[in-house]
């Protein structure tokens, strides 16, 4: 049997914060969902499908994170993508009747009807779960999923409370469990981001491994023989793998990377702006102009003039990326094996929404990677961090630096001008937290109810989503209202507890509108000798 000179990690994070408004006819912002299922999601999910029913022996790693997978599995929100699908639907034959007299644009309209008709018919033949469809590929060996923290809290961050970040950890390994049936292999920490103290709690729930950014390792202490290039063991024994640059730059950036190819489509050029708007109104969201996945004009150049797409231009041009890449990776790893004792490994980890949504061509990229790999080169193989560390269990034991993958690779994304002004309230309310449930340990009733809330909606105004758009400037209303509304609900709750006074009513509204977690116990964040007393009372009773 051929022995590759060394492996490469294809890791995709799937994430989007949780956006669930059963109060209102419409939500722009659920719209972030619906265009993954349908651009990113069920494109993955059949190119896995096309990939294991060829018998292409290919590897892929992939979290899924818990408030993903939550909104895969709620049924209310299953219900508004099927009704948006439909209209998706209806707006596409409307397209192939307007674009009878454009051949150009007539071959696209009839490329989207068809794509949204196949997302439509997985999506009815999964009976509207696409997570049950993940579960059944990570049960091939091809797939391997990753947990993460439970609202995709940025760790570094909230550490100035331990509990709450031993919650965010401990919240979203029980429910992996609760939706993948199993104990996870990997971890991903949100954004890449670690600090020292993090790998203790990862190891007390057994985590064998994590994905940082490459300084995470370059400035690990002592500094790592092998660079990223073979993973290291923190003291603890949580092995931690470096994310290669090379391979990254190559794919997600868009003035360096392929998806900025000008024969590629452009992302920005969508019909819900370009046309009329009485013709589009009936499927736009609250009627606000905006994306609504047809696109008809390639990136062309840097400019504004946009030449039609065409896709079976792309399509040779994400074959062509796919034959660079992965020669690059074999001149990568002839090069890094020939220095190492061991066969390098490069990481190449990317947001899964990169591919089909901000890159439309991805998919078929990431497609044409695996099976040229399989059949054309056997320098290297694909391989997931799990199988890399089995093969490979011995390596340097080195403590990785305070890091993330944002924009200067440490904490300013998620703590800046913009948005410092979030954790404060953040720190307090996770002080409070914990002193609720050190307070009332063998609550039960209502009181164990808003309890129980009050820990959601902590927890809900941690999620790193709400500084990012903050900081970045899409979204910032929703983001402050975001953070504002589970902070104040939080605060209520807090003092109807303490004083005794609590609004079942109003409480019931609150738990109906964020059901995140439905597992969830308050008592997380007490301490072991409360929990212990819990426990008694409850095997008492």
């Amino acid at each position: 049997m051929h022995r590759p000179a060394g492996f490469l990690s294809i890791i995709l994070h799937a994430h989007l914060p949780y956006v669930r408004h059963p109060n209102t006819a419409e939500c722009l912002e659920e719209l972030w969902l619906m265009e993954a299922i349908t651009e990113t999601y069920i494109p993955l999910i059949e190119i896995m499908q096309g990939l294991l029913e060829d018998e292409v022996p290919f590897h892929l790693t992939m979290s899924i994170t818990p408030t993903l997978a939550s909104m895969l599995t709620d049924k209310f929100l299953q219900e508004r993508y099927s009704q948006h699908i439909d209209k998706l639907c209806e707006l596409a034959q409307k397209e192939v009747h307007r674009t009878r007299w454009h051949p150009q644009l007539q071959v696209m309209a009839l490329r989207y009807l068809e794509q949204f008709q196949k997302a439509r018919q997985v999506f009815e033949d999964c009976h509207h779960r696409l997570l049950d469809l993940f579960v059944e590929l990570e049960q091939t060996g091809r797939l391997e999923i990753l947990a993460s923290a439970a609202t995709h809290g940025y760790l570094p961050l909230l550490l100035v409370n331990p509990q709450a970040v031993e919650v965010q950890i401990a919240l979203g390994i029980e429910t992996y469990r609760q939706f993948f049936g199993k104990d996870p292999q990997g971890f991903w920490l949100p954004e890449c981001g670690f600090a020292s103290g993090i790998d203790n709690m990862l190891d007390a729930h057994s985590i064998r491994y994590i994905i940082t950014d490459s300084h995470g390792i370059l400035h690990a202490e002592p500094r790592p023989r092998y660079s990223v290039y073979a993973p290291v063991y923190t003291p603890t024994m949580v092995a931690v793998f470096g994310r290669d640059w090379e391979s990254s730059t190559q794919v997600w950036s868009a003035s360096e990377g392929y998806p900025g190819d000008f024969f590629y489509r452009d992302f920005y050029r969508d019909i819900g702006f370009d046309l009329d708007y009485e013709y589009v109104r009936p499927h736009l969201i609250a009627g606000m102009r905006g994306c609504t996945g047809i696109k008809y004009y390639r990136i062309t150049g840097k400019g504004d003039h946009k030449e039609i797409y065409d896709p079976i231009t792309a399509q040779q041009r994400a074959a062509e990326h796919a034959g660079n890449f992965m020669f690059n990776r074999e001149l990568q790893i002839q090069y890094l094996a020939a220095k190492m004792d061991r066969p390098p490994l490069v990481v190449a980890p990317y947001d899964a929404e990169l591919f089909g949504h901000w890159w439309y061509e991805g998919p078929q990229w990431l497609d044409y990677l695996f099976r040229n790999s399989a059949s054309q080169q056997t320098v290297f193989g694909m391989i997931t961090p799990s199988d890399y560390l089995r093969q490979y269990p011995s390596n340097q034991i080195s403590m990785p630096s305070q890091s993330s993958w944002g924009n200067g690779g440490y904490h300013e994304v998620w703590l800046d001008g913009s948005n410092d002004w979030i954790y404060r309230h953040l720190h307090k309310a996770a002080e409070r937290m914990v002193a609720l449930a050190n307070h009332y340990p063998t609550a039960e009733g209502d009181l164990e109810r808003a309890l129980h809330q009050a820990a959601r909606e902590l927890l809900l105004a941690q999620a790193s989503d709400w500084a990012f758009i903050m900081k970045t400037g899409t979204m910032v209303e929703y983001a402050r209202r975001r953070t504002q509304g589970h902070i104040a609900s939080f605060t209520e709750l807090y003092h109807q507890i303490t004083e005794n006074r609590i609004d079942v009513e109003w409480l019931t509204r609150l738990e109906q509108e964020n059901n995140i977690f439905p597992w969830l116990d308050f008592r997380l964040y007490a301490s072991d000798a409360n929990k212990a007393a819990a426990a008694k009372a409850a095997t008492v009773q």
